[in-house]
């Protein structure tokens, strides 16, 4: 278990990743050393203010080895008290590198002056500290070779109520514009490459952002859309994305979201306006849930 103390004050936020990659006969896992402490342990770092854990676990990686991860299954916060007797919390998730990364570029300095890949078998000998041995042994059984399959709400849209066009045109609300601006942070932590939207403008335009952020296209199906849902096309639709080993996001509405989850086998979870549920999962098999 992670250390779990409680101390005075705001508790102090960072996050960061176990991250891996496939080695010969087993995973390996990168460790860092910090010379301040004199430690090896899994890249991490404070949140900046208005920053979330998701956006700072991918930016202090980047930072603390030179690799852009894409995120995978949530694994145990870490729990603790500093030395200025503040509580600090520390969120961290499995996570891949892109194909081929390379650490020997990274340029050495006064925070990280060296990192290495480990074998899974020899990284718990290896890490300095008790607490990230046990986060390793999270790692181990969490099912970090899934692949994320993103179910989005769409954001906030103007009312029904003196809406005089086709429901299908209603647009986002100012608020709903934030939401899906917020959204090309959580989708690009988790690394999508494929949309899927009900046809209606404001599923296409809570995604739009992010899709105008990458070069991921949008499929537009109004089998996912919430006056002409056809129940036979969204099953299929996600059964073939259960089976998928995409990363891919669903945006639909709120009255479909609960078929939604069915489909895919898991509890209806509600989900404000450009609320996000991330599906952890392995040829079709559900290893785990999280929601943002």
């Amino acid at each position: 278990m992670s250390p779990r103390v409680t101390g005075k004050g705001s508790p102090v936020r960072a996050a960061g990743c176990v991250v891996w990659r496939a080695g010969g006969s087993e995973p390996e896992v990168l460790l860092v050393h910090r010379p301040r402490y004199d430690d090896w342990s899994f890249p991490k770092g404070k949140l900046d203010r208005g920053e979330t854990a998701l956006a700072a676990a991918i930016r202090e990686v980047e930072e603390e080895t030179g690799l852009r991860v894409r995120l995978g299954p949530p694994l145990p916060e870490q729990h603790y008290t500093i030395s200025t007797g503040q509580p600090k919390v520390v969120s961290y998730w499995a996570a891949r590198p892109p194909a081929r990364a390379n650490i020997a570029s990274y340029r050495r300095n006064a925070e990280i002056d060296d990192l290495t890949w480990v074998p899974l078998s020899l990284a718990a000998d290896a890490l300095t500290h008790s607490w990230d041995a046990h986060l390793l042994e999270s790692f181990a059984v969490a099912g970090y070779d899934s692949s994320p399959l993103v179910v989005v709400r769409h954001g906030q849209a103007r009312s029904r109520k003196g809406w005089r066009r086709a429901d299908s045109e209603r647009p986002l609300k100012v608020e709903g514009k934030k939401q899906a601006q917020a959204l090309v942070d959580v989708l690009g932590a988790y690394g999508v490459t494929r949309v899927i939207s009900s046809d209606a403008a404001r599923c296409v335009d809570t995604m739009l952002p992010y899709l105008n952020s990458t070069r991921v296209s949008i499929r537009i199906d109004p089998a996912f859309s919430q006056d002409k849902m056809q129940r036979g096309g969204m099953a299929r639709q996600v059964r073939q994305a259960m089976h998928s080993s995409k990363r891919i996001a669903l945006c639909s509405h709120r009255p479909v979201l609960p078929a939604i989850f069915e489909v895919i086998g898991i509890e209806p979870v509600p989900l404000d306006p450009g609320g996000v549920v991330v599906v952890h999962r392995d040829k079709g098999k559900v290893l785990s849930v999280d929601q943002h």
